[in-house]
């Protein structure tokens, strides 16, 4: 490529106390270069970044940018010190008069400018700072996991922007969808070493495979060789000792050699532990409406959850989809309209905002500890779906190594925060999973285990991203949020919401107004109609008092099941009841169905 590289690192070795993070690395980033780097949680990759914005020194190696270029970095966690409002911050070291940039960075990133820095939150301070790199528009940008906190609106206005921008810039992100739109070649951090594809990200994981699949045929023909000489020397080193002492030193040159092959990090042992099956209907919600002041987040909104559904919500950042996660899982309650659960309901949650972890706990006790999550046990144990196990032996599972269970939760990077908010929630049976932005940091091995685990998970599923890809990978049904209390429900993931009418907004256009003809907004249910005859009306305004009476039932003989000693004290009664409890759940089950059947007939 024409030009003198705008970046080059040549050599670099670092070590943070212990085994090299890189060791004789080289970099070449050339202009007009649109890159995505990627490789697994704890790498190095945002070390790289700041060695590559001269935040970080290396052991040995230099690095090399030509006089006059520019190389911005966005933090991940900005020090806004001095800065009275995210727009201020954002406008540091612009030229006079050039803070225009800023608010139409701001418009399209989705912050106000004018907040007080000492009231924002973590999510609006990475926004500003995104906002202050795309305005001074340094000739090399540095943007490691920028989607992190934007809403698929900001995430469209950031592609349309870095595609038609003119700097050179290097992409951390686990979105695929933006690394798919903006990639024109991959750098693979791997154990320390880089390598480079020039194509896009769409060739990444193909090219990955081979690598991997050869380095394994390489290893198992220096196994083949080092196991043929070994019993080459077991069995006659001693009648040819004097002759063959170079066959014996080449043997200990290929054992060294198969000891310096660095073993690639496995794969999470991740899986969901299903509790016992929820009833058919998971949640219905009856015409929910909510607000804030006069801040209406949704008016009227009906919606039917059943048993194995995947439910994703999605819309622009403060348009409520956290507290309408909230009222269908009970935490908060609605202004008007009510929420029913189904029986036998489980719910595991994960947080976006990390809060069941406290950042002075150990891994350790982070597991050990967590007793409003189910985990107990001794000291150092924890109970994963009913069996103890030791927590060295289950953090393993999660990538973490044995110095790690003692260190502070603090000291962990975004991405290992996440698998262990996992380790913890995977701990418990559930059959209902609430994700609130479970893929933010997770790098993408990660992340195609966990929608793969989603895909098989028994239980019922809701989950909040702005993950397009992941939508389409694990959505049945999705619920957009569109501000001043519209909702719509669409068939299937992000993009079959799209080909129904539910297109994100264009460039610059953040008003909640939609092409309304398009769309049929979420209403109420209605009351049965002209569909049903007498008796079914009569039996479908029957049925819900029914439905309650066997949930009733079923809860006081689970109870009554639930103590062991009935199983030797009183082993007829014992039967008895678990007959009993068998029957009440079939005809729940029946109940539920016959219900949904006249409600759909009734709505025609």
């Amino acid at each position: 490529m024409a030009g003198a590289p705008l970046l080059q690192l040549s050599e670099i070795s670092l070590t943070f106390g212990g085994a090299p993070v890189f060791d004789d690395l080289n970099l070449t980033v050339q202009p007009g270069d649109r890159l995505a780097l990627v490789g697994r949680n704890g790498s190095g990759k945002s070390t790289l970044m700041k060695l590559m914005a001269g935040l970080v020194e290396p052991d040995r190696g230099s690095r090399t940018t030509p006089a006059g270029i520019t190389v911005g970095y966005m933090e991940q966690d900005p020090d806004m010190a001095g800065a009275a409002t995210l727009g201020a911050f954002a406008a540091r070291g612009l030229p006079p008069g050039e803070d225009y940039r800023v608010e139409q960075a701001a418009e399209g990133l989705g912050f106000d400018p004018a907040r007080p820095v000492a009231t924002a939150s973590g999510g609006e301070r990475r926004r500003a700072a995104l906002a202050g790199l795309m305005a001074r528009a340094p000739d090399l940008m540095l943007l490691d996991e920028p989607t992190n906190h934007l809403d698929i609106d900001a995430i469209l206005w950031l592609e349309r922007t870095l595609a038609a921008s003119r700097a050179a810039f290097l992409i951390i992100s686990h979105d695929r969808a933006v690394l798919r739109a903006l990639a024109r070649g991959t750098l693979w951090l791997d154990r320390g070493e880089m390598r480079r594809q020039d194509k896009g990200f769409d060739a990444f994981e193909t090219w990955r495979d081979t690598v991997w699949a050869e380095e394994d045929l390489a290893r198992h023909k220096l196994d083949r060789k080092i196991k043929a000489e070994a019993r080459w020397a077991v069995e006659g080193i001693s009648a040819r000792r004097k002759r063959n002492q170079g066959r014996v030193r080449a043997l200990g040159a290929l054992r060294e050699e198969r000891r310096a092959m660095i073993a690639r990090a496995g794969t999470a042992a991740m899986e969901f532990g299903a509790a016992q099956k929820s009833g058919r209907l998971v949640i219905e919600a009856k015409g929910l409406s909510k607000a804030f002041g006069d801040q209406p987040i949704c008016r009227d909104l009906s919606l039917r959850l059943m048993r194995g559904d995947r439910l994703a919500l999605v819309g622009p950042n403060g348009a409520g989809k956290t507290t309408i996660l909230k009222m269908l899982t009970g935490e908060l309650a609605p202004d008007a309209g009510d929420v029913r659960h189904g029986t036998a309901l489980e719910i595991a949650v994960f947080d976006q905002a990390r809060a069941a972890l406290d950042p002075d706990a150990t891994l350790w006790e982070s597991l050990t500890g967590a007793a409003d999550l189910g985990i107990s046990g001794k000291a150092d144990q924890v109970m994963v779906r009913g069996t103890p196990r030791h927590v060295v032996g289950y953090l393993k599972e999660f990538l973490f190594d044995e110095r790690q269970a003692r260190a502070p939760v603090r000291s962990l990077s975004g991405g290992e925060k996440a698998r262990l908010l996992l380790a913890r929630l995977m701990a418990q049976p559930s059959n209902l999973l609430v994700l609130d932005e479970p893929t933010n940091d997770l790098d993408i091995e990660t992340l195609d285990l966990l929608q793969e685990l989603i895909a098989d998970y028994p239980g019922t599923v809701i989950v909040v991203s702005h993950d397009r890809d992941f939508l389409d990978r694990v959505a049945t049904v999705t619920l957009r949020l569109e501000g001043r209390g519209r909702a719509t429900l669409y068939a299937g993931g992000w993009s079959d919401a799209v080909a129904q009418g539910g297109a994100a907004e264009p460039a610059g256009a953040r008003a909640p107004a939609r092409k309304a003809a398009a769309k049929a907004e979420a209403v109420p249910q209605k009351a049965p109609a002209g569909g049903l005859t007498f008796t079914e009306a009569h039996r479908f305004e029957a049925l819900p008092g029914e439905i309650d009476r066997l949930e009733a039932e079923i809860g006081k003989l689970s109870e009554l099941l639930s103590d062991a000693e009935i199983y030797t004290a009183a082993p007829a009664k014992a039967e008895k009841a678990t007959a009993a409890l068998a029957e009440r759940q079939a005809k729940l089950e029946a109940a539920e169905a016959e219900w949904l059947r006249l409600a759909e007939k009734a709505e025609g």
